[in-house]
C-alpha cells in the first residue's frame, strides 16, 4: 500500500471535490441570457448590476431576461454592445446574485487547467474542464476589434456556454468564452471585457477614431523607399478626402500615400483601422508621415470620434 502523501486516489478525489466547489462559487454568478434564440447564451454577473454576455450569440436587445441560479427570470437593459470584441452589456435591478471576483489573463501558461461554466434556461448550471492550449499576445478581431491576448482553452463550448466564463485554478474569472473557428472555445481577457464596459458605462458606444478618408492599400516602388529609407515596402494611398473632416483640416490630399500613424507602421486598411478602433486616440493630435509627390511630409491630424450610426 502507498503512502497517505502518495495516495493517488486521494489526490483525485481531492481535486474532484475542489472542481465542484470552485463550480458552486463562481456558479452564482453565471446566468443565462433569454434573447429569443433557440438555445440562450450564458452571460457573467461581472461587476454589480452589470451582466456581460456574448454579442454575437444575441438575436436581439430589447425584452431580454436572465435566469439566474434558483431558476427566477428576471428583465436586464441594454447599456451597449461592441461587436468586434463580441461584448455586450445589460443592467440588473435589484438583483440578489452573487458577482464575480474577476482575475488576471496574463497569469494563464499552456497547460493549466481551466474550467468553462454555463447556464440554462432552466436554471441549471452546467461546467466543462480542459486546460489552455494557446496563450499569445494581443490580436485583432476580423471585425477590428483589438483583443489583448489570444487565449484558446481546450474545452467544449457546450450549446448555451458563449458568453459564459473562463475559470482558473484559484477560482477567478480571466476572461469571457466565445466560439471561434469550427466551433472551437476562445476566450475574451478580462482586461479586453473590463476596457469595453468602462466604455460602455462611459458613452453607451465605443469610441472610435475617425479621419474622414478613403484609403486603398499600395506596394511601393523599391527606388522610393530606397531614396527616403523606409522601412516597410507598402502603405495607404488616399482615394478620397471628406471635406471638413479632421484628415481634410490637416492637409491630408488625394494622392497622398500614408506609410506611418502615431510612429506606427501602416501596410494597409487593416493598420489604420486597428489604431483608430482602440479609441484611446478620440480627441488627440497624432503625427501622420506621408509621401507626396516622392518626398515624405510629416502632418498634425487631430483625431475625430467617429459617428454613431
Amino acid at each position: 500500500m502507498s503512502s497517505p502523501e502518495f495516495d493517488t486516489s486521494n489526490a483525485l478525489v481531492a481535486l474532484s471535490n475542489n472542481l465542484a466547489d470552485t463550480v458552486e462559487q463562481v456558479g452564482g454568478a453565471v446566468v443565462a441570457v433569454n434573447a429569443g434564440t433557440r438555445i440562450s447564451p450564458s452571460g457573467i454577473h461581472w461587476r454589480n448590476g452589470i451582466i456581460v454576455t456574448s454579442d454575437e450569440s444575441l438575436q436581439r436587445y430589447d425584452e431580454i431576461t436572465v435566469t439566474l441560479s434558483n431558476a427566477n427570470s428576471v428583465p436586464v437593459t441594454l447599456i451597449g454592445h461592441d461587436s468586434s470584441t463580441d461584448v455586450a452589456v445589460f443592467k440588473i435591478e435589484n438583483a440578489d446574485i452573487p458577482v464575480a471576483n474577476i482575475g488576471d489573463a496574463k497569469t494563464l501558461k499552456v497547460g493549466n487547467l481551466v474550467l468553462g461554466l454555463g447556464r440554462s434556461s432552466e436554471g441549471d448550471i452546467r461546467a466543462a474542464i480542459g486546460a489552455v492550449s494557446v496563450v499569445s499576445g494581443a490580436w485583432r478581431s476580423m471585425s477590428g476589434g483589438n483583443i489583448d491576448q489570444f487565449i484558446r482553452p481546450d474545452i467544449r463550448l457546450y450549446p448555451g456556454f458563449a458568453g459564459g466564463p473562463l475559470i482558473d485554478a484559484a477560482g477567478s474569472v480571466v476572461g469571457m468564452n466565445t466560439s471561434g473557428r469550427r466551433g472551437t472555445a476562445l476566450t475574451i481577457p478580462a482586461s479586453t471585457v473590463n476596457r469595453v464596459v468602462d466604455q460602455l458605462l462611459a458613452k453607451g458606444h465605443i469610441a472610435r477614431g475617425y479621419l474622414g478618408l478613403g484609403m486603398q492599400p499600395v506596394r511601393l516602388p523599391k527606388n522610393l523607399k530606397t531614396s527616403l529609407n523606409l522601412t516597410s515596402a507598402a502603405g495607404v494611398i488616399v482615394v478620397n478626402v471628406e471635406p471638413n473632416g479632421p484628415a481634410d483640416n490637416a492637409g491630408v490630399l488625394i494622392g497622398d500615400v500614408l506609410v506611418t500613424l502615431d510612429g506606427t507602421l501602416v501596410n494597409d486598411t487593416g493598420d489604420v483601422l486597428a489604431l483608430l478602433n482602440s479609441g484611446d486616440r478620440v480627441g488627440k493630435t497624432i503625427k501622420v508621415q506621408l509621401i507626396r509627390a516622392g518626398a515624405l511630409v510629416e502632418l498634425a491630424i487631430f483625431i475625430g470620434e467617429r459617428p454613431v450610426l
